[in-house]
């Protein structure tokens, strides 16, 4: 019957076991270290509702992990991931049920030990083929985005000696016991089976000598190998941190900084890298240094000076360099995170818009670090541009951040000739419609916002507006840093909206949506909000809103960043394209959930943009690529910006933006 001793041609046996258990008690001390590391950081509570925690890593695990869905974005690297990851779990489950069976005296025979030998060297094939892919991408490619260290090149040179040796340990034994007497036997073991075609004329002595050999050599290698990802916290690390990363991922909504604790707080943000959570510090050990995420970053890909994969890499470097020293130390100062390791002008070429999160494999997340040192150049340093000052002031002063022209213009302006209620007592309507500051003061947005209202009124909607008394929502300051200016306007309009009985809010500004759908909360402010995509796409399933004109034109929609990746709304807008006779739908190759910032997110609408390629433009590059003719959005940020792209381009003739609401109300607008 087919089988194999386990430990053929070795003794003593005990001697492995004693190495392996010697191997993981160095990796379990290593990991008490490094968590000793981690609890420098602040406190964090990550113990609440620990069973949908768990249901969500099991979920995550699933299609992060076993499917790849995130690494499979890139076909390359993905597959060469899948390899590996793969190849090596079934090579470790391999490895224990030897150890198991060996132990139990209970060997694998038969059928059963043939197929069990056949997947093992197939997951070590899988393995050297996706070792050879890495080497390959790393040393003879080059992409611009890997930061190859020696680290690299140990970790897969002791992989393909791993698999080599192993391989050639299983020829060795198989050119000495199965390959003349049972050659059926060999063959469900291909990758020793080639091996031991080769040796097939070497001597039995020779054969021998060779395979207790390379079989020490071959485990020494294994446990070498875990030890020195012990002792040196090789980038190997990411298999047990990366799982613990994804367990205490943020639950809440995406970007949602903790609230400001104004009262009791000693510092307001992070100024040293001990001021971060502890599992903030978690997140950044977790980082492979892959750089997904820094090709998936506006900043980044119009040459800004932010790269969240060299920022994340920073906050480490100076965690790991300061983590047991004070912050103040005259004999040996150690480097300022803000200043020495990271600039301002990194911390300012953000835009908060999400797409190195949706990059990043083991959930690393980047945005609320980067608020939270804003929050310290903000609140501590008092430092931040001149157009940020700007912005900042006029929220303060006007209750909106607009200056120039916008800012000699009121609010209640753009209703004019309009047929609207005004919210000033309770009960009068069922939902109200929050317009937001760019939407009632900004001329081109002010159109799309009139669209709106003449839609909502075509479907019966009961809702009225603030007018006059309508203030900013805040997230341009928060997302400033400035958390004192959005806490104030948060904590008033709450107070508005409960004194006037208001339960549902319908917004037009994806920012305003957030702000109060997720925001909103943490002071006690919670209302149904709908972004009016949302609303528009019920209204047309109830039948109460009928898009029958014919618009003959081939657009294509995009994506913004606070309604699709913040809020993972992508198909209500699509609902209603489609629901819209005549209009041919081009999706941009960045769409959905990979969709390219327009640039105005993180303030700056507001916020001068860093010299370098305006975001925009590269925007409206993707839009030229898909062959419309128009760029549809809903947001009046996006608008904004797609607009003064097209005018810098000069393509105002062939290119257009347009608001969903626009394109909605022509759609219902009765034929002349």
């Amino acid at each position: 019957m087919p089988s194999r001793e386990i430990f053929w041609n070795i003794s003593p046996e005990y001697i492995i076991y004693i190495l392996a258990v010697i191997a993981l008690a160095i990796m379990t001390y290593s990991i008490y270290r490094r968590y000793k590391l981690w609890r420098v950081g602040r406190q964090d509570d990550r113990s609440k509702n620990m069973g949908k925690r768990i249901l969500v890593f099991i979920r995550t695990a699933i299609i992060d992990a076993l499917i790849h869905r995130r690494f499979l974005s890139e076909p390359y690297p993905g597959i060469m991931h899948l390899l590996i990851f793969w190849g090596c779990l079934i090579l470790l489950i391999a490895t224990a049920v030897d150890a198991v069976t060996h132990l139990i005296h209970r060997e694998l025979a038969g059928s059963i030990y043939l197929w069990f030998s056949l997947f093992s060297d197939i997951a070590g094939i899988m393995v050297l083929t996706g070792i050879i892919m890495a080497g390959y991408r790393r040393y003879i490619q080059k992409p611009e985005r890997l930061n190859t260290v020696l680290d690299d090149g140990v970790v897969i040179t002791l992989a393909l000696l791993v698999i080599i040796t192993g391989f050639a340990v299983e020829g060795l034994r198989q050119a000495a016991t199965e390959l003349v007497d049972h050659p059926d036997w060999a063959v469900w073991s291909p990758g020793g089976w080639i091996f031991a075609k080769i040796l097939a004329n070497t001597s039995d002595g020779a054969l021998v000598f060779w395979h207790r050999f390379l079989w020490w050599f071959h485990s020494i290698l294994v446990i070498g190998g875990v030890v020195y990802f012990a002792l040196r916290f090789s980038k190997i690390q990411h298999i047990i941190i990366s799982p613990l990363n994804v367990f205490f991922r943020t639950m809440g909504p995406l970007g949602a900084p903790a609230p400001l604790q104004i009262e009791t707080a000693e510092t307001f943000g992070v100024g040293d890298s001990k001021e971060f959570t502890w599992k903030q510090l978690l997140d950044v050990d977790a980082c492979t240094n892959c750089g997904r995420c820094q090709d998936a970053c506006p900043a980044w890909l119009s040459e800004k000076p932010l790269s969240p994969r060299k920022l994340t890499q920073d906050i480490k470097s100076h965690w790991l360099q300061t983590a047991h020293k004070p912050v103040s130390n005259r004999e040996n100062e150690p480097p300022r995170l803000i200043g020495d390791m990271i600039s301002e002008n990194e911390i300012w070429a953000c835009t908060t818009c999400g797409a190195c999160q949706e990059a990043c494999p083991v959930y690393v997340e980047h945005i609320v670090k980067i608020i939270d040192l804003r929050r310290n150049l903000v609140l501590v340093q008092g430092k931040m541009p001149e157009s940020a000052q700007i912005m900042l002031r006029n929220m303060q002063t006007r209750g909106h951040p607009w200056a120039g022209a916008q800012s000699l213009r009121l609010r209640g302006d753009w209703m004019s000739g309009l047929d609207l209620k005004i919210i000033d007592g309770a009960g009068t309507v069922d939902m109200l419609f929050w317009v937001g500051c760019t939407g009632a003061l900004v001329e081109r947005n002010v159109n799309a916002t009139i669209s709106l209202v003449k839609v909502l009124q075509a479907a019966g909607v009961n809702f009225g507006v603030l007018g006059e008394t309508e203030n900013c929502c805040g997230d341009p300051a928060r997302r400033a840093g400035y958390d004192f200016q959005f806490q104030i306007m948060a904590e008033q309009n709450i107070e508005i909206f409960k004194g006037h009985n208001i339960t549902q809010i319908v917004t037009a500004c994806p920012h305003c949506y957030n702000a109060f759908k997720n925001e909103y909360p943490q002071y006690g402010g919670n209302f149904k909000v709908v972004h009016y995509t949302q609303l528009i796409a019920d209204l047309m399933e109830q039948g109460r809103l009928k898009l029958t004109n014919q618009l003959a034109s081939a657009l294509c929609y995009h994506d913004p960043c606070y309604l699709g990746r913040y809020n993972s709304e992508y198909s209500a807008p699509r609902k209603i394209l489609r629901g819209i006779p005549g209009l041919s739908l081009r999706e941009m190759e960045r769409s959905y959930s990979r969709s390219f910032c327009c640039g105005g997110g993180g303030g700056h609408l507001w916020i001068e943009e860093l010299p370098g390629t305006r975001i925009s433009e590269i925007r409206i590059n993707d839009v030229l690529k898909s062959g419309a003719d128009t760029v549809v959005t809903a947001c009046p940020y996006c608008l904004q910006m797609m607009e003064e792209a097209i005018e810098s381009k000069q393509i105002k003739e062939s290119l257009k933006a347009m608001d969903m609401a626009e394109l909605v109300e022509n759609a219902i607008r009765q034929s002349q």
